[in-house]
């Protein structure tokens, strides 16, 4: 069972195990268990739930004892009994199949639509009856209060079969050059077609005269979507007597009131494929919509993102069980997928054990371990030169960066650095005969990383021993013995860089404060010579003779300082010139951003309002968060500006701690009280 989460929403795939193949014998299957542990511990919710190739459409019948599915190769349908958790039965047909409609509430009546412009018909017997549309058709509906079956197809013509009178009747003429799905609606039987020009026609069966028109194509297209062709209708969905849901071929799903002809929503999958099914979740709100790629689950009423699937292979079909939070899947691939999202309802009865087992796997939640994989970021993809691969099946995203094949990375590890793996030995190498060389006796030495640091400690460690001034100091650790230190003076990445801002404006600071320490140390020396009469006469002169050396220090390193600002504004006003140089031969491109999957696209005043923030200069932006209360600034001793940004406290958090002190006042008051009433116990006063 593989587990996957999204917005804090499980999801549990049934079918991700390996499968046997058919021609085994039952000996040799069971061989196997034993042998492979992935084999034997695999859940198989239904018995050879899968197709020889392909699996189309997929459906459950009405009491949800029966689902039936088709597929390739050869045509077929598979029957399987929930109750049994196996295959009821399986029937070969002439031709594929592009969509089946379940009649009866068992599986005893079942009419298919071939894509060879037959249909027919199957009894619980077996085949029934076979008839022929003039069209190819693509979608078909029952109207259970007049027995009629209604086709579309590449025509513009609505053909209808009676199945009471066993005849056909003429047909709704539409104003479509071709229509693609139909539907009819349960609560009052309008019957509503999808047509390639992107607009929906309805019909009323019973006067059959069209009663409105909606285009959708034009309310699809909004300014974030980059459209090459005309949207059309792709899936068809009634809700209820007043709400429906329409898909295009563009990837947009549209939310309709039945007395409006403009959408209450419209979400995008930002795939750019066509909706292949849209389903309604009554019990919290939500409408499944699915394309080859990826299935959303998002609320009706704000289009947020619930939680969304996408499997390994492509999507031709989604059944979701009905009172159930059991996902049915048509793929492109043998195994049929069967997913099971305990948010959205309980286990089906007939496999009601799965609620145990998801409960006992929260309770108990083992760390997933990606042996096979390796984590990249974003750089890492740019080093390896892999960046053209983000999107495809190659990387798995996941948090701030990518899955991707150990294998694969490995490859490209060695094409890119083909010298890696004996930089590394040398390097491991070097590592050993340094720990070997440890061992023996030491000579003083500088290290290899941070010389001059090192150089200076050793001098600062030497003058203290020489002094006599050790004595009434502690002895503190030294860094250069300390192994906590340690990495700072052989790993190169530790090294000091002498070239960058902040070392060349305090060096000076820091070059003097060395000297005054060596003269303070010399004085002190010649101090302890002197008798301890002569002391308090000689404390004067090395002090006024230090304020004196030391307004000389302050000034050469006022000086210093400003020679290395000029000479570092110099070297940024050379770099800004050639960044624009560069600016002005590079040509810029227009980048298309995507919102990922889970996150909520506001409004683009909000964007607007941030480009025009970020055009605004530093000192704009800080006196902007100055007045808001989250900003201060403060100067240092070097000469920057130190910030401090603080958050504001939101009015839950005002009144949480007025609440917070309302009870520790109480809390007082009943100490007070208490301890009033123990004073008049103790003192013999009864309680009144």
């Amino acid at each position: 069972m593989q587990v996957s989460s999204l917005n804090e929403v499980k999801i549990y795939s049934l079918s991700c195990g390996k499968s046997l193949p058919e021609w085994l014998s039952d000996r040799k299957k069971r061989a196997l268990q034993k042998k492979d542990v992935d084999i034997r511990r695999r859940i198989e919710l239904i018995q050879d739930f899968e197709m020889p190739t392909v699996c189309t459409t997929i459906k459950v019948s009405k009491d949800g004892q029966y689902i039936l599915a088709t597929g390739t190769y050869k045509p077929r349908v598979r029957c399987y009994d929930t109750y049994q958790l196996s295959l009821k039965f399986e029937r070969c047909l002439d031709s594929e199949v592009v969509t089946f409609e379940i009649l009866s509430d068992d599986y005893s009546k079942i009419v298919f639509l071939h894509n060879d412009r037959y249909i027919e018909f199957h009894s619980q017997s077996g085949f029934y009856y076979k008839t022929r549309i003039p069209k190819f058709g693509r979608d078909f509906s029952y109207h259970y209060p007049s027995c009629d079956l209604y086709f579309v197809g590449a025509s513009s013509e609505v053909y209808r079969l009676n199945l009471e009178q066993g005849r056909y009747l003429n047909p709704l003429q539409t104003d479509a050059a071709e229509n693609n799905v139909c539907d009819i609606n349960s609560v009052h039987g309008l019957f509503a077609t999808g047509t390639v020009e992107g607009r929906v026609e309805c019909w009323d069966p019973r006067t059959r005269n069209r009663v409105g028109l909606l285009d959708c194509a034009l309310s699809s297209v909004t300014a974030d979507s980059e459209i090459n062709c005309l949207p059309t209708i792709s899936a068809l969905k009634f809700n209820g007597a007043l709400t429906m849901a329409v898909g295009t071929s563009t990837g947009q799903v549209l939310l309709y009131d039945l007395r409006s002809d403009k959408p209450l929503l419209v979400k995008d999958h930002q795939y750019g494929l066509p909706i292949k099914s849209v389903h309604f979740q009554d019990s919290l709100d939500l409408i499944l919509s699915a394309d080859s790629r990826i299935i959303k689950m998002w609320n009706k009423n704000s289009g947020k993102i619930f939680t969304s699937l996408e499997p390994e292979h492509d999507l031709n079909d989604v059944c979701l069980y009905p009172n159930s939070g059991m996902l049915l899947t048509a793929n492109e691939t043998p195994k049929m997928g069967i997913y099971y999202i305990p948010v959205l309802g309980p286990a089906p009865r007939w496999c009601s054990f799965l609620d145990n087992l998801t409960e006992e796997l929260e309770e108990n939640p083992e760390s997933t371990v990606y042996d096979d994989y390796k984590f990249v970021t974003k750089k890492d993809l740019e080093n390896l030169g892999l960046t053209h691969l983000i999107g495809s099946p190659f990387l798995r995203a996941y948090m701030h960066g990518f899955f991707m094949d150990i294998r694969l990375y490995h490859k490209v590890k060695l094409m890119v650095n083909p010298f890696a793996y004996e930089e590394y030995r040398k390097d491991k190498i070097r590592q050993k005969i340094e720990e070997t060389r440890a061992q023996r006796v030491q000579l003083k030495k500088l290290p290899k990383v941070n010389k001059e640091l090192a150089l200076k400690l050793i001098e600062e460690e030497e003058e203290k021993q020489k002094s006599t001034w050790k004595k009434k100091v502690k002895n503190l650790p030294n860094i250069l013995t300390d192994d906590r230190f340690k990495v700072m003076f052989e790993n190169p990445d530790f090294q000091v860089d002498e070239e960058s801002e902040e070392f060349r404006l305090l060096n000076p600071l820091v070059s003097k404060i060395s000297e005054k320490r060596k003269k303070k140390l010399r004085l002190l020396q010649q101090q302890e010579l002197h008798e301890k009469e002569e002391e308090e006469e000689l404390e004067g002169k090395p002090s006024d003779a230090e304020s004196s050396e030391s307004s000389d220090d302050e000034k050469d390193w006022v000086e210093e300082v400003r020679k290395q600002r000029r000479l570092i504004q110099q070297e940024e006003k050379v770099k800004r010139q050639e960044r624009l140089k560069e600016d002005q031969q590079t040509v810029l491109t227009p980048q298309f951003y995507e919102i990922k999957a889970g996150e909520e696209f506001r409004s683009f005043k909000d964007s607007a309002t941030k480009q025009k923030l970020m055009n605004k200069t530093l000192e704009d932006r800080l006196k902007i968060e100055a007045k808001n209360g989250t900003l201060s600034v403060s100067d240092t001793t070097v000469g920057s500006k130190q910030l401090t940004f603080t958050l504001k406290r939101s009015e839950q958090q005002k009144k949480q701690q007025e609440a917070e002190k309302l009870h520790r006042q109480e809390r007082k008051k009943l100490r007070r009280s208490a301890g009033h009433l123990k004073s008049r116990h103790r003192r013999g006063r009864p309680f009144h």
